[in-house]
């Protein structure tokens, strides 16, 4: 029998650490900048009873992919709406131990605060690992917004109550657009900055675009794989 209402009570209490401040690292001025961004994405595997989550490191701000893993465990909760984060964080455990080298940030598949208790998976996630977090997600979980201009580029700030939870940006005209909320130890004005250093010419930003396509085992990932980069030589010092 699973304790939704212990789940619930551990979210508002870890809720309630979730800095939304930035830091130091973030900081443009500081001696050591963001030398490395991940990202983050987490599926299901066997009818739901294998989790998969894949992490890949880019380097910043080239965004070139230098590293990733991915690991498999024995899923552990079911789907309950609203604690998805309970499900998800111990196949991206799994994965961050295994890196050779930890970013500076990391950007989730997923929501930050966007959530009904402020917890979704990156601000969770974030609280763990005790890294700064941002929830890159495809779709809302709460929060309203301001009808979105169809062009690219078009911003509104997405509420609850009186309280701005995060952005909902089209990043790519005819696209559906991103819903960005800071996740752990970054403010919201600097969820959408970062998550707006890390595109390319696609609707995802390139973090977890890449995650996606290890984890999907796409052409993109096939690529590279072919021909990846020295990282044994030139490139050493990088991992």
């Amino acid at each position: 029998m699973i304790d939704t209402k212990a789940l619930r009570a551990e979210q508002q209490q870890r809720a309630s650490e979730v800095i939304l401040q930035d830091a130091p690292v973030l900081d443009n001025l500081v001696h050591q900048p963001v030398r490395f961004i991940a990202g983050a994405d987490v599926g299901f595997e066997q009818q739901g009873e294998i989790t998969r989550a894949a992490i890949a490191i880019l380097r910043y701000p080239s965004l070139e992919l230098v590293e990733y893993q991915v690991a498999r465990v024995a899923t552990s909760l079911p789907y309950i709406p609203g604690l998805l984060s309970f499900r998800e964080y111990p196949a991206l455990l799994a994965a961050w131990a295994q890196l050779q080298q930890r970013p500076d940030l990391v950007l989730v598949d997923g929501q930050g605060i966007a959530h009904p208790r402020r917890l979704g998976v990156a601000s969770h996630f974030g609280l763990l690992v005790d890294v700064p977090t941002i929830g890159v997600a495809k779709s809302r979980l709460c929060g309203h917004y301001q009808p979105l201009d169809s062009d690219k580029g078009a911003l509104q700030p997405l509420i609850d109550g009186e309280e701005q939870l995060g952005w909902v940006w089209r990043s790519k005209t005819r696209c559906n657009p991103l819903f960005i909320s800071p996740g752990h130890r970054v403010s919201v004005e600097s969820a959408l900055v970062w998550v707006q250093r890390c595109m390319a010419s696609y609707r995802l930003p390139e973090p977890t675009r890449w995650a996606d396509a290890i984890a999907s085992n796409r052409p993109q990932f096939q690529r590279w794989v072919r021909n990846p980069p020295d990282l044994l030589g030139k490139n050493r010092d990088m991992i």
